[in-house]
Order: C-alpha cells, then structure tokens, then sequence
C-alpha cells in the first residue's frame, strides 16, 4: 500500500482563510481524480486514488503514472520524501464571516462551500495546508506568492471569544487588550472584595442587634416598657435602626408605681395623668387600680382599646 497524503482539511491558510471540509463536494473530482505538479495544467503525473472526506480533512494515496520524467522524478521524490506536499484546487461556491464559522487568528471570510476540481504536489505551499482558489473564475493562490482575492474580514467581525474577552475585561475597568490571567486577577479581586463586604455586613448587623438588645433592656429596668414589649421592641430597632429606637425611648416616660399616684384614703392625686394607656400600668398593679379607681382604669382602658369597659 502506497502513502496517503492530506490534500486538504479545516484549519487556517497563510491567507487567513478556511476550507471547511464538511462543505466541499469530492464527486466530480472523484470521477477525473488528476494529479498535477504546481498546480499546472498539462504537467499531469498520476491521479489520486481511496480519496477520503472525514474527520474534517480530505486525503487520498498518489499514483504515479511514470509517463514522462517529470512524473517519474516526482515519483522518486515522494518516495524518498523530498517532495511530500499536496495541495487542493477548490471552486469556491460560498463564503461566511458569521462569527461561528471563524477561528482564531482568521482574518477573511470562510469558505464554507466548495468543489475540489484538482489535487497537485507542490514543493513549497505556503503553510502545510497550502491550496489553491478559484473565486468568479479568477484563481486564488495561497500556496504561492501573489495577491489574495478573497476580501478581508471586517473588523467587527471577530471570534466570539475574544469579543467576549475584550467586553469583559473593559465592565472589569481593564484595558480591552487585558489577557485571560489579568481577567482571573480581577475577577477574584472583585470577588474578595465582595466576600469581605458580606463579612462586614453580618459583623454590623451583630453590633446593631446587640445595641438594640441593649436598648430595650434598658428601656424595660426604666419602666419605660412592659417586660412583654420586649420581642416586640427589638423587631422594630432591627427595622429602624439602634440610634432611632433609643431616641424613641428616650421620648417615653417611665411608668409610675401605682402607689406614687394614688393617695391615702382613695384620693387621686394630678399624677393620675401620668399614664396614658391601660397598657403602660404595671401588671400586678391593675387589679388594685380597677378596684380602687374604677373611673381611672375606664378612661385608660378606653385609650387602649378604643372602646368602654364595661363592669
């Protein structure tokens, strides 16, 4: 079995350019498979035979005809291995700059549909990929030096993942040429960042809890609210904030005893007024309160529910 040589596959040519193998058509080729040297009409040296088209290259093993010298010296040189490059004539057919047909470092259009119309051996292509174009009947040599016809790819037209490299390196505040290291860096700067925020936050929180705790407990020693306010009033310093809820006990009196506003014998001193809600007469004194000053424990009981007591 003679060798096999890749006449062509899906990477990036010296001109920027792609063949996409899924896209070219081998069936006309497969029926007048010629071999040509440098791409030469008339310098016929064999043909190409087992073409194959799969996994994204098109290979097949050159036969020698050995009908003049040319094709008998080329021959001896391909199989001494100083002659060892093939090279793909294509018709191209179609072209895409859609960002998923691109790859890196692309710089024209892909060719995503074509005819393979010969197969050459060349001596130097111009990268191990070399082919040769024909575009609207004009040909396009990539494997030797001259002018390429294909248009350049607009610059907007980039691979997706450097679009999205450059994107975000300039929301990240980098220069958009910042590589994928300076990207990580940031990235887990900000990240730091955030994660020292969050633990600031819960240390703040845990201060204003415990000032607020402290409030209402000293709002309770001052009588200033019922022992069963408690949950009540630290809900709301959570809502308002410490500094707000102890400017709201400050505004609020304490609670006198009962004994201090009721005089001997049942009199009722100006100091009744001191409460303003049932609620704010201490628990063990209502009892008294309502036995003693009926009228009082009425007026209060009113305030605090908005109705009469009735008894």
């Amino acid at each position: 079995m003679g060798k096999r040589i890749r006449i062509t596959n899906d990477r990036v040519n010296s001109y920027g350019t792609r063949v996409l193998t899924a896209g070219m058509d081998v069936e006309q080729y497969g029926r007048n498979p010629v071999l040509l040297y440098m791409h030469e009409r008339g310098n016929v040296i064999g043909y190409v035979k087992d073409l194959r088209k799969e996994n994204g290259e098109v290979t097949g093993e050159p036969v020698f005809d050995e009908a003049t010298e040319l094709s008998r010296r080329c021959k001896k040189q391909y199989e001494f291995g100083s002659l060892r490059m093939a090279s793909a004539g294509i018709d191209i057919v179609e072209l895409s700059d859609a960002p998923e047909h691109l790859a890196q470092g692309q710089t024209r259009p892909t060719v995503t549909k074509s005819k393979l119309f010969e197969v050459s051996l060349v001596d130097i292509g111009a990268n191990d990929d070399a082919i040769v174009l024909c575009k609207d009947g004009t040909r396009v040599e990539l494997g030797r030096d001259g002018e390429c016809l294909l248009p350049l790819l607009n610059n907007k037209t980039t691979k997706p993942k450097e679009m999205e490299q450059k994107t975000l390196a300039l929301q990240l505040g980098l220069p958009e040429t910042a590589d994928e290291a300076a990207i990580a860096a940031r990235i887990a700067e900000l990240k730091a960042a955030k994660e020292e925020a969050e633990t600031l936050r819960k240390e703040n929180e845990t201060l204003q809890l415990g000032r607020v705790t402290a409030a209402v407990e000293k709002a309770i020693a001052e009588k200033r609210v019922g022992e069963d306010k408690r949950q009540q009033f630290i809900d709301l310093g959570k809502k308002i904030g410490a500094e707000e809820l102890e400017n709201t006990f400050a505004a609020m009196s304490p609670r006198v005893k009962l004994g201090e506003i009721v005089g001997h014998g049942g009199a009722q001193p100006a100091t009744t007024a001191t409460y303003k809600k049932l609620g704010e007469v201490p628990s063990e004194k209502l009892e008294e309160m309502r036995e003693k000053q009926p009228d009082e424990y009425k007026r209060l009981y009113k305030a605090e529910y908005g109705m009469e007591c009735e008894f």
